[in-house]
């Protein structure tokens, strides 16, 4: 069977037809915007009259007839007065456009019916902490009020609490540690987890802020970072935690973020640091991180306890006096870095006692670096030769004063075998990867104000200088560039941070030994006449 061909209209008038349609959408657009008043005024008055009529219908009807004598005397009145008629009808087109208006919904000013269940679900879980029975007015009790012990609140896009406000009675004992961290873990688990939260309490006032903390920044690389002679960028931290930002480059953008400033040199009262993590965490990131920086003004030494090259990057360049990976070297090295400290004190000493400033030599900084000196403490045991660690007893005692700064980098299940020396003289710390509130207490000597979360990035960890406070602490991207899994932009901000290369004497030396002398040219013979 054949197929009919389409009309003319349906086949080659599709184009006219879409056209007269968007001439008419706008026609009747531009109509209503044009009759927009008229429209108004006239719901106005069918609200007006759906109005008058409800009233007319709740009127009782032995009261309908002095109601309906009451409107046609005033009737009458307007009707009589001088431009009654016009200013009675003005005044109707006035009230019908205000009644006729389009409003919005106001907006809940309370929460919902799940932030409600929520809120009254953390009040029943802190009622057996927050109660006793011989309160007679309880501010917690099951079945009671959430609104008077939470003055404030606010939920993010989730529906989880992101700020909170607890008021708890003069009683508790707010004093005691043990009785915070009950609290503190309670409104974790009852929060949400997976978010690091910051408590703030008011023993003044009795009452317990809860605040989320956004995520620290991740995306910032290694860089040149605006500071003084004698400050190292740790990390970046919060904004309300320091009162100084730095300029960082984020791409071709710019932005100020918080750092976390180390200050070393004869004024610091923490010239030395210990950092501890778990495998993987960044504490050869940040290690590496602190050697770019400290080689713009002195010269650094590295020893790298693990032998897995993470240093290479850094071996024969200026300022780098050695990167020993081995036992021997390692000795070595330590035990030149304590003579020089020793030569230091001394050259410094008959400075000062001859009214003479100090030699420059004794004022360039110098930073010894060590990653993992348990291990290297395991095979000197084994081989039967002297701990490393114990040649760092003189940079540590007299470091300050030589310009000398130790950093000593392990873990976890390494603290046993740090020495005495270390752990008394690195008032600096910084704990690095998950770890729990204990551990974050014996290290960093003091709890941190935020609840450390098991699943954090490479890089980030807390920080205490000295008997400050707590710091939560983000360390800049400084990978190995020599790694195939490092990104391109990362590689190339360590790779421009990194100081020229320098060639050895010896190497000079064997180079010219190597090249052949030249021979003698034969004299020339005279020609015979």
């Amino acid at each position: 069977m054949a197929r009919r061909p389409l009309p003319r209209i349906l086949s080659n008038g599709t184009a006219p037809i879409a056209r007269s349609r968007e001439f008419a959408r706008s026609a009747a657009d531009s109509a209503t915007d044009v009759l927009h008043p008229l429209i108004t005024i006239t719901r106005g008055l069918r609200r007006l009259a759906s109005a008058g009529r409800r009233k007319w219908a709740d009127t009782p009807k032995d009261r309908r007839g002095p109601l309906l004598f009451l409107v046609a005397s005033v009737v009458l009145v307007v009707a009589l007065i001088p431009y009654g008629p016009l200013l009675a009808a003005s005044c109707l087109m006035a009230a019908a456009a205000w009644t006729g208006r389009e409003r919005t919904a106001p907006a809940p000013t309370g929460p919902d019916e799940a932030q409600t269940q929520r809120l009254q679900s953390l009040y029943e879980a802190l009622v057996p902490y927050f109660s006793v029975p011989e309160d007679p007015a309880p501010l917690f009790a099951h079945g009671g009020e959430w609104d008077k012990a939470f003055p404030a609140y606010e939920f993010d896009d989730s529906g989880r609490v992101s700020h909170l406000v607890v008021r708890y009675p003069a009683y508790f004992t707010d004093g005691e540690a043990q009785s915070r961290a009950r609290i503190e873990q309670l409104l974790h688990a009852k929060s949400g987890r997976g978010r690091e939260y910051h408590f703030e309490w008011d023993e003044e006032g009795n009452q317990l802020t809860v605040n989320v903390l956004p995520p620290l920044p991740t995306d910032i690389a290694a860089q040149r970072f605006v500071t003084a002679p004698g400050e190292t960028v740790l990390g970046f931290t919060d904004p309300t935690a320091v009162q100084r930002t730095l300029p960082v480059a984020d791409g071709d953008d710019q932005r100020d973020v918080p750092p976390v400033v180390w200050r070393t040199g004869p004024r610091s009262t923490e010239p030395h640091l210990l950092v501890v993590g778990q495998p993987g965490s960044g504490t050869t990131n940040l290690l590496r991180s602190i050697a770019l920086q400290a080689l713009q003004h002195g010269d650094i030494l590295i020893v790298e306890g693990s032998g897995t090259g993470d240093y290479a990057c850094l071996t024969g360049r200026d300022g780098v006096l050695a990167v020993e990976c081995g036992l021997a070297g390692a000795l070595a090295s330590l035990e030149w870095a304590a003579h020089e400290t020793e030569r230091r004190l001394i050259s410094a000493n008959r400075a000062r006692q001859t009214g003479r400033p100090a030699p420059d030599d004794t004022k360039r900084p110098l930073w010894i670096l060590l990653d993992r000196p348990s291990v290297l403490g395991h095979l000197a045991a084994a081989d039967g030769h002297q701990d490393p660690q114990s040649l760092l007893q003189v940079p540590l005692r007299h470091g300050r004063a030589a310009a000398v700064t130790v950093v000593v980098a392990d873990q976890f299940d390494s603290l046993d075998a740090l020495s005495d020396p270390v752990r008394q003289h690195t008032r600096a710390r910084v704990v690095l990867g998950p770890a729990t509130p204990g551990q974050l207490e014996d290290i960093l000597g003091a709890p941190p104000h935020t609840t450390p979360t098991s699943d954090v990035p490479p890089g980030r960890g807390y920080a205490r200088l000295g008997t400050g406070s707590v710091h939560r602490l983000q360390v800049p991207a400084t990978p190995d560039p020599y790694d195939d899994a490092t990104s391109e932009s990362h590689r190339q901000a360590v790779l421009e941070l990194l100081p020229g290369r320098s060639t050895p004497v010896d190497a000079t030396q064997r180079v010219a030994e190597a090249e052949p002398e030249p021979e003698p040219e034969p004299e020339p013979v005279p020609a015979e006449n």
